[in-house]
């Protein structure tokens, strides 16, 4: 059987009886019902995928960059060059991009994964060579990628996901890397939540109104090859080879091979939210596994977190990528699953509850 297909079928929904027994305990701890907002559910939804409650407080959590060229570049769309995707991947290397600081502020170790740079890149422990090929087509004028190199890349991610967990690491977070993606992001966005794409073609790295209007014409236009009758059922991996990033395609069996794993994956912003479309269109049950890290800035990753039911729990106006946004919000996730497994009940501290 396929990676993909295996991958598939071994994902399911959360645990219901770890998720009830997460919220009966959460009644129990010494505070006023709901005080805790947010991190009382992220903790049932920790539970959920662990199943067990309460879950295991996240120890090693591990950021993977997945970096990718993209063809659509010379269409003008960004005005950094293609070179600094792989110049950015030598900075992750060295430790000197803001997601390795934030990465060691929150004691996550950071891998760099070369899916699909333009430009050979030397492998080593931290940057792994996984790659598809040399940069996407320029998804404008055709097809970003043949079927064949999606599924590829797909696996790839899967494959990253495995070996992390395999290696111990308990909390996956997602990181990107790649000139040219949120035009591709826009593209994913714009198909799978059937948003207009001048709603979320955003500025990326700052294009000024010239490029973002230049931009919002490409993702219009790719786009438009794959509108489908509403009754035509979608086709998650063609939509990823006509206008997806390699990258893309990688986060994506990323996401579904940690929800196989039963390991929670914190998400970045705009980049990989639009992979978690592709992987929730191969498999709705993947996205009770994700915890949404921040909202980008970027104007396409609100839609993206409503067609999710994701709601993020850090919102800084962040827009770099890299996985800045999941390494800032792991933190939380840590804490959620402490709370739970360490505050006392009511009936434990002997501390009078409110009269009924």
């Amino acid at each position: 059987m396929p990676l993909l297909d295996d991958t598939l079928d071994r994902i399911g929904p959360p645990d219901a009886a770890a998720q009830a027994e997460a919220r009966e305990r959460q009644a129990q701890l010494t505070k006023p019902a709901g005080s805790l907002g947010v991190l009382e559910d992220l903790s049932v939804r920790l539970a959920g995928i662990a199943g067990t409650c309460p879950p295991p407080v996240p120890a090693r959590p591990v950021v993977a960059v997945f970096a990718g060229d993209h063809g659509v570049l010379a269409q003008g769309v960004s005005p950094w060059p293609a070179e600094v995707t792989g110049s950015m991947v030598e900075n992750f290397r060295a430790g000197g991009a803001a997601v390795n600081v934030l990465a060691r502020a929150c004691g996550a170790e950071v891998v760099v994964v070369d899916v699909g740079v333009a430009t050979p890149v030397v492998a080593d422990d931290v940057v792994w060579d996984r790659n598809v090929r040399r940069g996407t087509a320029d998804l404008r004028v055709g097809p970003a990628m043949t079927r064949e190199e999606a599924l590829a890349a797909l696996e790839v991610g899967i494959g990253v996901a495995d070996e992390l967990v395999e290696r111990g690491h308990d909390l996956l977070l997602t990181g990107d890397m790649g000139i040219g993606n949120t035009t591709a992001s826009a593209c994913l966005v714009a198909t799978l939540t059937g948003a207009d794409p001048t709603v979320v073609t955003g500025r990326g790295t700052g294009v000024d109104d010239a490029t973002l209007a230049l931009k919002t014409v490409v993702v219009t236009e790719a786009v438009a090859r794959l509108r489908r009758p509403a009754a035509h059922p979608v086709d998650p991996v063609e939509v990823l080879s006509e206008v997806g990033g390699l990258e893309h395609a990688a986060l994506a069996g990323f996401l579904l091979g940690a929800a196989a794993r039963r390991v929670p994956v914190l998400l970045d912003g705009f980049i990989a939210g639009s992979a978690a479309l592709v992987a929730q269109a191969l498999c709705p049950a993947v996205v009770d596994h994700l915890v949404a890290g921040h909202r980008s800035a970027e104007f396409g990753h609100t839609a993206t977190l409503q067609h999710l039911g994701l709601r993020p729990l850090v919102d800084l106006d962040l827009r770099l990528g890299e996985g800045s946004g999941a390494a800032l919000a792991a933190p939380l996730v840590r804490s959620a699953a402490a709370l739970l497994a360490e505050m006392a009940t009511f009936d434990g501290a002997g501390v009078a509850r409110k009269d009924a």
